[in-house]
């Protein structure tokens, strides 16, 4: 025996799913469009226990969808939702094989690097770096060195620097900038 709600339209059936939430007529709608709807799923997705998922999840997601939005067009706003959702999955799909390759890659380069890492300890390689920083500072002008030892060794602000240098405020700004500019070519050079 054929349900009466097999005799009205789709906006019918939409508008008499809205005012009363009867969910069989979003199961007429399911039986009219699943075609439909398996078949735009098949096109994006290429998989059909994919393209069976999905066209679960778009008529599970219909039952509050019809509630919250104007549909003219059933069909036409229907095969929208469908092509949306599986751009969505690929999306988020395309995403986590990024994320996975990504971690592939780091996971890589650390066993890789691995040997590297066990025969210096981090003590030891702090103890490098300060010894070039130490060399790269006696290497820079004499103005520079000054500037950049009292504003990073002694933590003396700009003004404190102009005052026991004599240099005025843009003198030191620049002295810094530049001796921390060719501290940073110096320290690239020894590594």
């Amino acid at each position: 025996m054929e349900s009466p709600l097999n005799s009205l339209q789709d906006n019918e059936l939409v508008l008499k799913y809205k005012q009363t939430g009867d969910n069989t007529c979003v199961g007429v709608l399911f039986e009219r469009y699943t075609h439909l709807v398996f078949g735009v799923c098949m096109k994006y997705l290429k998989d059909e226990d994919e393209s069976q998922d999905a066209l679960m999840h778009i008529f599970e997601k219909l039952l509050t969808d019809l509630k919250k939005h104007e549909i003219a067009q059933f069909k036409g706003w229907l095969h929208s939702v469908a092509k949306n959702h599986c751009l969505m999955f690929l999306r988020s799909r395309q995403s986590e094989l990024k994320k996975k390759t990504e971690l592939k890659k780091d996971s890589l380069v650390l066993m890789e690097s691995g040997d590297e890492l066990h025969l210096t300890s981090e003590k030891d390689k702090k103890e490098v770096l300060l010894n070039n920083l130490e060399q790269g500072i006696q290497q820079l002008k004499e103005e520079q060195k000054i500037c950049v030892e009292l504003f990073y060794l002694h933590e003396k602000c700009y003004q404190e620097i102009a005052q026991s240098t004599g240099y005025s405020m843009n003198e030191v700004k620049s002295y810094i900038q530049n001796g921390k500019r060719n501290l940073k070519i110096f320290l690239t050079k020894q590594q």
